[in-house]
């Protein structure tokens, strides 16, 4: 500001002097101001320096203040500036801002490999003084840049070529912690690292395609069997089950049978039973008279000793029929 103040009074001085010439008169040349032309020389001086004089920040950047080149200790915010004209304001851009890397790495087993990605970062408005004084605004070719290829390197390292492919997102939150560690004393932020593609050699790219080709026939042929065993098991299952089905359906059949015929014997002995039960002296002796054909016994059985008797019925009939035969002769 006191430059400035300086200059314009220095612009104003030289603008009344030019204004100052001498001029013919009567008595003689005298001393007289007036506009002159060369005046103009002065004004024109006077709208470069106030042009000098102001600069403007844009949104999201933050303007560090240059005198001769010396780095000021204050950093200009977004907007309009009062500045000296001998100042001068480099923006340095605090905005997220995305850059993409093309690195050889190589894996654990020697493969080598071309990596493709990008890095998101951006820079604290308060260190950006520092970063510009120690670095300045080429700081991502300066710093970012050979820090990516030395932390991707490292990463890739640890890994066997084979799980590179398979653990890209581990890969990137690896280097990406590494970066933040690096960068966080330059007060550059790193928000995100992206592994966007992995271009390994022709040689190794074949060799995997074929070991991927072997093991989806191995993984086809093992399905294969695993199907034709349990085919074989679900079979053998059936075979079982209806073999005990018709195991189970003879015993139940001969359950049954024994069953008929428990129960046929039990109701036989039970009509036995009631039949025996119902027998007394006087039927037996009611069937044996309805049963007797008129013929008394020959022998009498008693208390040991056989008594025979005499059949008088048997000879009267005898008789009987004899004198009817002679009478009908």
């Amino acid at each position: 500001m006191i430059g400035l103040i300086v200059g314009v009074l220095t612009i104003l001085v030289a603008f009344t002097a030019l204004g100052f010439g001498l001029e013919a008169s009567q008595s003689g040349k005298r001393l007289v101001w007036k506009l002159r032309p060369r005046q103009i020389l002065s004004i024109l001086g006077v709208g470069i320096i106030l042009t000098g004089c102001f600069s403007t920040v844009p949104t999201g950047y933050t303007g560090i203040v240059t005198t001769f080149g010396k780095v000021e200790n204050f950093t200009l915010e977004a907007g309009f500036h009062l500045i000296s004209p001998i100042q001068k304001v480099i923006l340095m851009d605090n905005r997220e801002q995305k850059n993409s890397f093309n690195f050889s790495a190589f894996s654990s087993d020697i493969q080598q490999v071309e990596v493709t990605g990008s890095i998101n970062y951006n820079i604290d408005k308060s260190t950006a003084m520092v970063l510009y004084k120690e670095v300045g605004t080429n700081y991502f070719d300066i710093l970012i840049a050979p820090r990516m290829l030395e932390n991707t390197k490292a990463v890739f390292s640890r890994y066997s070529a084979e799980n590179l492919v398979a653990n890209r997102d581990v890969l990137s939150t690896q280097i990406c912690e590494r970066m933040q560690e690096d960068m966080s004393s330059y007060g550059i932020r790193v928000i995100s690292v992206a592994i966007e593609d992995l271009d390994f050699t022709d040689s190794f790219t074949n060799a995997v395609e074929e070991k991927q080709v072997a093991a989806q026939n191995k993984l086809t042929a093992e399905t294969k069997q695993e199907q034709q065993i349990m085919e074989a098991e679900a079979a053998a299952k059936r075979d079982k089950i209806a073999a005990e089905t018709a195991a189970e359906v003879q015993r139940i059949n001969a359950d049954a049978q024994a069953y008929e015929i428990r129960v046929r014997a039990e109701s036989q002995a039970e009509a036995n039973k009631l039949i025996s039960e119902s027998i007394n002296s006087t039927l037996i002796e009611y069937n044996y008279a309805q049963s007797w054909n008129g013929e008394l016994p020959d022998t009498y059985i008693g208390n040991g000793d056989a008594i025979p008797i005499i059949n008088t019925s048997s000879s009267q009939t005898d008789e009987d029929a004899s004198s009817s035969s002679k009478s009908a002769s």
